[in-house]
């Protein structure tokens, strides 16, 4: 990638540390959005139905926006200055939903929240496919930990942050803070590198095409398609758990709130794991990481489906022992076999493919734990070891 210094010349004064710092700063507000989301409707609306309906709109349509904003990031000359203009549409969008909550019928708040949703890969897929322009040649293998580690860091701090200020300040500010979290990193991705001079019929082809483009990609490349399965396949399993966790504390540990805290671990384990990569990165290929990351977390969840106390606490430590290497694997892989002018859509799409399988696990678990907690973690499990088991090796 050494070509990449003469393609993407870095803005005087652009570092990598401008970057990560943005992008903990707009995913942290992701990260806060959902829950403080929550809240706020629940709050002013009274209702669990409306308010799980909002965030289940501003989820659900990621998996549209992706792709289609993907393929715009690839065709701009300067395709900061579209993921910034994103990213402050994302956190206006979340303002005039905070707005409407009680004013307005949830009839029009709920479209607000689909359109809102359509931007949510931009804090996620479009930030990381802008990293080889901060960050290439040896470099980038660090990068991809720090910048994996970015969403580690939002994951902790987002739904504490949600929570903390909605008990001091109220929901409607946890959201207001959400916004502009977001709205602080759009500076900074202004900022970007500009990406390289394309010819007007690149610009001018049809958007359709570019996404086609995009998905032959994926599915054309043995290897990009199997991590991407196994990505893929480890969300659904992390949604099916997202779904037990409540029932795992009230249930095996006293109080609903215990499960919440204690898998709060898998966090702070992951962020653990990266932080070792990012100074002593793994001499295996990121392909075998993405697979024994998946086998990793499958085994975290037959030891939480134990019950036990102490094997819960073992199962979280090792589910981000899995998770946190996976994903910087997964960024690596993504950045090797992408072509340049794909590298947006790609990044996105497989964004919006993880959080729609998240959304399907967390659907499928929800009334397979009411009947059987230890049944519903067994078969999470079988679904992140089946993703690192598909396309075998014939597929490389």
């Amino acid at each position: 990638m050494s070509y990449l210094r003469n393609v993407f010349p870095v803005p005087k004064g652009y570092s990598l540390r401008s970057y990560l710092t943005a992008a903990t700063a707009a995913r942290a507000g992701d990260e806060m959005s959902g829950p403080a989301l929550l809240l706020a409707g629940l709050a002013v609306t009274g209702s669990t139905t409306d308010s799980s309906t909002l965030l289940a709109g501003i989820t659900v349509s990621a998996a549209v926006g992706g792709p289609v904003l993907g393929a715009l990031l690839d065709r701009a000359g300067r395709p900061g200055r579209l993921l910034a203009g994103a990213l402050a549409l994302y956190a206006t969008g979340l303002m005039v939903i905070l707005a409407g909550l009680g004013r307005i019928p949830m009839a029009c708040t709920l479209p607000l929240a689909v359109l809102t949703g359509l931007l949510g890969p931009a804090l996620s897929g479009g930030w990381t496919a802008q990293l080889p322009r901060v960050a290439a040649d040896a470099r980038l293998s660090r990068a991809n930990a720090l910048d994996a580690m970015t969403f580690d860091v939002a994951s902790l701090a987002g739904p504490a942050l949600a929570g903390g200020v909605a008990e001091l300040l109220g929901a409607s500010t946890a959201l207001a803070l959400a916004a502009a979290l977001i709205t602080a990193a759009v500076p900074a991705a202004w900022r970007l590198p500009a990406g390289p001079v394309r010819d007007r019929g690149t610009r001018s082809a049809p958007v359709a095409g570019a996404l086609a483009a995009g998905f032959r990609v994926v599915l054309r490349r043995p290897l990009l398609a199997r991590a991407t399965l196994t990505s893929v396949a480890s969300c659904a399993a992390q949604g099916m758990l997202a779904a037990c966790v409540p029932l795992i504390g009230a249930q095996w540990l006293g109080t609903a709130g215990r499960g919440v805290l204690l898998f709060s671990g898998a966090a702070v384990s992951a962020l653990a794991a990266n932080a070792v990569l990012a100074r002593r990165p793994l001499t295996v290929a990121p392909d075998t990481v993405v697979r024994a990351g998946a086998l990793v977390q499958a085994g975290a969840l037959l030891l939480a489906a134990t019950g036990r106390p102490v094997a819960l606490v073992a199962a979280v430590l090792v589910l981000g022992i899995g998770e946190g290497p996976q994903l910087t694997a997964l960024f690596a892989v993504r950045h090797r076999e992408t072509p340049e002018h794909l590298r947006g859509q790609v990044f996105t799409t497989g964004a919006s493919l993880k959080i729609t399988a998240f959304a399907l696990g967390v659907a499928v678990a929800g009334p397979l734990a009411a009947w059987s907690l230890p049944g519903t973690l067994a078969l999470a499990a079988g679904t992140a070891a089946g993703g690192a088991l598909a396309l075998g090796r014939e597929s490389v």
